[in-house]
């Protein structure tokens, strides 16, 4: 695919309050076509103007994604979530009262003004309310609701820093707004409203037990394989995603596993949660809090460091069991497992 490639400006914004100045620049490239990287409360985001199609088309190009994966739809306000949609139920105003803005997609029938490209091609569309001052600032000063799937190559680590989105699209795309690390660390969950009880197709950082003490039931999606080129119903949904450029596995014997590989003469990363275990120093080690949010905060910015620093091979502990861990289960696996899709 052939690719204009350009000089990606940067922005230094504060993450808090950030400058007039930058949001306007920001959002005059939105507002032209062109694609901005900002910081939200979860992950760095890929934004264009989710009403233009030949913008969000270019998000595509940009990270090299599967047309048959949906993007996200940002907005700064309900009332304009219920303008992108056909159907609006009370269970969604329920929600977004308590979890909005914050890190929840909601899953809805879309309405015709929204692309096809924003959804694959399919009959509905995520849209969620970001919980990040310069996202929301972004969103209202471009005035139109913003398509961001997570700043980087497809498949890749999704970026939580400003350098992360410049490694992977540098040259690819007009504008990253530099607000600093993200505070979450992983994507949003995603929860479909077009069945009952309410699916959640993707784990995030809102529990499945946060959402019960709104919705009583839910249920997690579960995963097969995805005939090519069936729109998906949610992004997060492939089977290999989230992964880093080498090699990961997950091991409940990451230590000699890590040795078996360091022997063979790879340079080995090894994570490990909570527990800091004696490894020979041509070993890589990284300790992760036994934390669920405090390890999903710096999941990805650990595995990117790991990286960058040249390890072949990444043996990474399996993590605690407990819904608690369950977003950090799901990216992990899906990191360490085989190129296909799901359903």
């Amino acid at each position: 695919m052939l690719l204009h490639f350009m000089k990606t400006e940067i922005l230094h914004v504060d993450a808090q309050h950030p400058q007039p100045a930058a949001i306007r620049r920001a959002a005059e490239v939105l507002r032209a076509g062109g694609l901005v990287a900002f910081p939200t409360e979860t992950v760095y985001g890929l934004g264009a103007n989710a009403l233009d199609a030949l913008a969000v088309q270019r998000i595509f190009r940009a990270k090299g994604r599967p047309p048959e994966n949906p993007v996200i739809v940002h907005v700064a306000d309900p009332a304009l979530a219920m303008s992108l949609v056909t159907d609006w139920p009370e269970q969604a105003s329920t929600l977004v009262q308590r979890f909005w803005p914050g890190p929840l997609t909601l899953v809805l029938p879309r309405a015709s003004c929204i692309p096809h490209q924003v959804t694959a091609g399919g009959p509905t569309v995520g849209i969620r309310a970001p919980a990040h001052p310069v996202a929301l600032a972004l969103l209202r000063a471009a005035a139109v609701p913003i398509a961001a799937p997570s700043a980087n190559l497809a498949n890749r680590l999704s970026p939580t820093r400003a350098e992360h989105v410049l490694a992977g699209l540098a040259g690819r795309i007009e504008l990253i707004l530099d607000g600093g690390p993200t505070p979450g660390g992983l994507e949003s969950t995603v929860l479909d409203l077009t069945v009952q009880p309410p699916r959640i197709l993707r784990p995030g950082l809102i529990s499945p037990q946060q959402l019960r003490e709104v919705l009583g039931d839910v249920v997690l999606a579960a995963d097969g394989v995805q005939p090519p080129g069936r729109p998906l119903p949610s992004p997060g949904r492939m089977l290999r995603h989230y992964s880093p450029a080498v090699p990961l596995m997950l091991s409940d014997q990451p230590v000699e596993q890590a040795l078996r590989l360091s022997r063979q003469g790879m340079m080995v990363g090894l994570v490990t949660f909570g527990e800091q275990p004696l490894t020979p120093s041509p070993i890589l080690l990284r300790v992760l809090p036994l934390d669920p949010r405090q390890a999903a905060a710096l999941l990805y910015a650990t595995l990117f460091e790991l990286e960058q620093a040249g390890v072949q091979y990444i043996v990474c502990a399996a993590p605690p069991s407990g819904e608690d861990w369950l977003a950090v289960r799901d990216r992990l696996r899906r990191a360490s497992a085989s190129d296909q899709m799901a359903e």
